[in-house]
């Protein structure tokens, strides 16, 4: 320690220290111009103990450094002896953990007017997809102890507290990393992320509302994991009301004021009208199912009435060759009663083609019957009552026995035709 001279300790002094070293000084000279007695001789001892530790002690006090510390923001300024940053602490009883912060570091060394900024670690928990741990540290916001603990965030995952939140002792912070996963969303499909527990979690996080009718798969009480494909099938019922013709009959009537063979349409009918209310489910807009709700008749149909000739033309023998004429024994064929309907070329699984070749679609006008020909043989020429005359022309799988189907060009005539019994005469 440097030794200071009378005029520096004088410089450095306050006024009273200064005023107590000149009263001794004189006391000293009083003293020493009169001759000593053993008395005055112990007091001008005493009095040199005092002035010599009364110049110890001010050259001490002189001698220690300033130092500006600041203690968790809290600054105060300190005067010291000590000769590093770690015995600064150690004279404030402060014990240092590896987690502190201490600016500049423990071993620099201490000068005037030196600054230490201390920040005392605080006890922390971090939860990450609810694995916890507990750590020490001096980071001063919620993002700096999540950059210490090398924990990345992207703009999908959850932080509680926020990252610009303070760091406080015992401070507990939940991080829940996103993950993707797919949506479906009434047929609408994209690729989101989420950090949900559940199903029901997830659709809300996304603002998705569920309706009394709607699915979701997998439930809503189901974990999520990643790559999980969630699905809102969206349900709804409606009511379709539909109108449908009510086809008329064709009813024959013998006409004996008619030649026999020739018709005559008595009344053209008119087809009906009524009404169906159905109940229909729909799923992401398309149909799944339709229930028949209610049924009602707007317009009754007039069936059709033709008048069939009867009359017989008095007969004429014609010698030919010893044969009766062609048309005589086209009108003595055999007459039966068949359950009949009808059909188009264009019906599901047609080809438009007949058992006997005839293209039906390039002959929309042609008269034919599709019969049973253990019943009337293919080919056979047959007369059939409110159709005219026909040609036996086609099978079908449905048409056995006493069965015909009758062919018509259009689906609005076939559907006019429905299912009757009918008589057919065969002509040959």
């Amino acid at each position: 320690m440097k030794e200071l001279t009378v005029g520096e300790i004088l410089y450095i002094i306050t006024p009273r220290e200064k005023e107590a070293f000149f009263i001794v000084i004189q006391n000293m000279k009083n003293l020493l111009s009169k001759s000593l007695s053993k008395k005055k001789l112990a007091i001008f001892s005493a009095s040199l103990v005092v002035f010599a530790a009364a110049c110890g002690f001010i050259a001490y006090e002189t001698t220690k450094k300033t130092v500006a510390l600041t203690i968790e923001g809290q600054e105060k300024v300190i005067k010291t002896h000590a000769t590093t940053v770690q015995d600064i602490f150690d004279d404030l009883d402060i014990s240092l953990r590896s987690e502190d912060y201490v600016f500049p570091s423990v071993n620099t060394e201490v000068k005037d007017n030196t600054e230490i900024v201390y920040e005392p670690a605080k006890q922390v928990k971090v939860v990450t997809d609810n694995e916890k741990k507990t750590i020490w540290t001096a980071a001063k916001t919620v993002g700096d102890v999540l950059k210490e603990q090398n924990i990345t965030l992207t703009e999908h995952d959850k932080v509680q507290p926020k990252p610009e939140d303070t760091v406080k002792s015992n401070l507990e912070i939940q991080v829940e990393k996103a993950f993707a996963l797919t949506l479906n969303n009434g047929g609408k499909e994209k690729q989101v992320w989420s950090t949900s527990t559940t199903v029901a979690d997830f659709l809300s996080q996304q603002g998705i509302k569920i309706n009394d009718l709607d699915r979701v798969e997998p439930k809503l009480e189901e974990t999520v994991k990643a790559n999980d494909k969630i699905k809102v099938i969206r349900v709804e019922k409606v009511t379709d009301v539909v109108e449908e013709p009510i086809n008329f009959a064709v009813v024959t009537k013998k006409d004996n004021s008619l030649a026999k063979g020739t018709e005559k349409v008595m009344n053209a009918g008119k087809e009906g009208l009524k009404t169906k209310k159905f109940e229909v489910v729909m799923e992401n807009g398309k149909e799944i199912s339709r229930k028949l709700i209610s049924e009602k008749q707007v317009k009754e149909k007039q069936d059709k009435v033709v008048a069939v000739g009867t009359k017989v033309a008095a007969a004429t023998q014609v010698v030919s060759r010893g044969t009766s004429s062609k048309a005589s024994s086209k009108e003595s064929g055999k007459e039966i009663y068949v359950s009949s309907t009808a059909y188009t070329a264009n019906c599901s699984g047609c080809t438009g083609k007949t058992a006997t070749g005839m293209d039906l679609r390039a002959n929309p006008g042609a008269k034919v019957i599709a019969v049973d020909p253990s019943v009337i043989p293919l080919g056979t020429k047959v007369y059939v009552e409110g159709y005219g005359y026909a040609v036996a022309a086609d099978t079908g799988g449905a048409i056995k026995g006493n069965k015909i189907d009758v062919f018509f060009s259009s689906k609005s005539e076939a559907y006019k035709w429905g299912r009757k019994t009918v008589k057919i005469k065969i002509l040959n």
